[in-house]
């Protein structure tokens, strides 16, 4: 077998792996028939936590408590699927990333902003493996492998883009091969068993691996930074009654005023659930403008 078939086999077997996390399956989900919300169904995907479902349980309880109706986590592994069940109605919530935010945004109501070290904002990263001292930007890994984490990630997928087309480089030919990995810590794996020469993450997801993970993290080094962008948002659709939209707000905004709530606020490495502000999406609408719109 060809060097490339085996690496193509090798990159293949470790998705199955790592991105076959549990997800809740919505038949499983009561129905909102149109009358009194039975529930409130929060679609998210894949994110860092060892347990991502013991975590979500404990969120729910509290979540649930604090609405006065149940709250049920729903994973998907991509933001396209997420946000196709806010537009059918199977969803009432998600906390999605900015860039469907902006593309969606007719089908949806902003809800909350996490804040991340006080403030609304993260960062893309550029990794390569610990062992390469000399790659310091994207151009740097022309006719090399790539990892992205999702097609309608902000940090994952459109930075990296326009950041190359800002350079005047074709994204589509600048890589020797790309893959999707559909999950921020699941590129930071790629590139630390050199399944790719380089990937793009979430800058919060690769300091908090940094922290639970770091014998993960130390293999991979952060080669460069990008601008400042809207922290992924929390939203709801737009259909939403405005009753369990506001206590749901409410529940979010009340976690660090618990104690309960401030130790789940810890495990995400949050600060605090805060308020809306649309504004904080217009870095990524200019990033939209130049690289184009992939998210459906």
């Amino acid at each position: 077998m060809k060097r490339r078939q085996l690496v193509q086999v090798g990159v293949q077997s470790w998705l199955l792996g790592c991105v076959g996390a549990p997800a809740l399956a919505l038949a499983q989900t009561p129905a909102n028939d149109g009358g009194s919300l039975k529930v409130i169904r929060f679609g998210t995907t894949p994110v860092f936590l060892d347990d991502q479902i013991g975590f979500l349980s404990q969120w729910a309880s509290y979540l649930s408590e604090a609405v006065g109706i149940p709250v049920q986590f729903v994973q998907r592994r991509a933001y396209r699927d997420i946000m196709a069940l806010l537009r059918s109605g199977d969803l009432e919530a998600a906390w999605i990333c900015g860039y469907p935010w902006v593309v969606n945004r007719s089908h949806l109501r902003g809800l909350s902003i996490p804040m991340y070290h006080g403030e609304p904002w993260y960062r893309s990263y550029l990794i390569v493996p610990s062992k390469d001292r000399t790659t310091q930007h994207l151009r740097d890994l022309r006719q090399r492998t790539y990892a992205y984490s999702d097609p309608d990630s902000n940090s994952g997928h459109l930075v990296p883009r326009a950041a190359l087309i800002a350079d005047g480089i074709n994204p589509d030919h600048h890589f020797r091969r790309t893959f999707f990995t559909w999950g921020h810590r699941n590129v930071v794996s790629a590139v630390a068993a050199g399944l790719s020469d380089g990937g793009s993450v979430d800058g919060y997801v690769w300091d908090t691996l940094q922290r639970i993970a770091p014998s993960l993290v130390s293999a991979t080094r952060i080669a460069w930074r990008s601008d400042r962008y809207g922290f992924p948002p929390i939203a709801v659709r737009a259909s939403l009654p405005a009753q369990p939209e506001r206590r749901l707000r409410d529940a979010l905004f009340g976690m660090s005023g618990t104690d309960v709530g401030r130790r789940l606020l810890a495990e995400l490495n949050l600060t605090s659930f805060g308020e809306f502000a649309p504004e904080v999406f217009d870095g990524i609408a200019r990033l939209v403008a130049v690289a184009g719109t992939r998210t459906s």
